[in-house]
């Protein structure tokens, strides 16, 4: 009887052992897609920026776009279009809601 009970417990441990490695995979997947969605949202962002002529600071920012041409120290003496600030607007809410800021 012993050995039966054992060998009932064993499907529960192999679909719980299942689980945890899906579970884990899965975690794994959406940690260097989440990366990878922050890094082209903060490509796509400081694009427009640097399309206006924008002095990057970072050395991140700086070694991605340089600064060669740059025109504006500051980000709000940027005369950007409406639709621009409304897109930049829109990636830095969902860089936001990504974590990524």
């Amino acid at each position: 009887m012993r050995l039966l009970k054992a060998f009932l417990r064993w499907p529960t441990l192999l679909v719980l052992l299942g689980l945890a490695t899906a579970v884990i995979g899965l975690a794994a997947g959406i940690a260097p897609a989440r990366a990878s969605s922050c890094f082209d949202l903060w490509v796509q962002r400081n694009s427009i920026y640097k399309a206006y002529g924008y002095c990057f600071k970072t050395s991140k920012a700086i070694n991605y776009f340089g600064n060669a041409g740059c025109s504006y120290d500051n980000e709000g003496d940027i005369p950007l279009s409406h639709a621009d600030r409304s897109t930049i607007l829109a990636i830095k809410r969902t860089e936001h809601s990504l974590g990524c800021l």
